[in-house]
């Protein structure tokens, strides 16, 4: 089942936002990773049997303050 995880995550800097990237591209399954919204706080994650709650788990650890705003089916 392919996936689109919306995630906010707490990014002061460009430095922050390539992190947080790299940290989501190293999920097993993901196929696309990008930034959305007008400050670019949003992670978005499009993949196959990828981990919502993991990946949430490892932002927070390695990048800051993530919530998980929405998890959708893409067909």
């Amino acid at each position: 089942m392919k996936q689109k995880i919306s995630m906010k995550v707490a990014m002061h800097c460009q430095k922050c936002r390539a992190k947080a990237l790299t940290v989501a591209a190293g999920s097993n399954g993901v196929d696309f990773v990008g930034l959305e919204g007008e400050e670019k706080d949003k992670v978005v994650v499009i993949g196959n049997g990828v981990d919502a709650a993991r990946l949430a788990s490892c932002m927070r650890k390695k990048v800051g303050h993530a919530d998980i705003i929405s998890v959708t089916e893409v067909k």
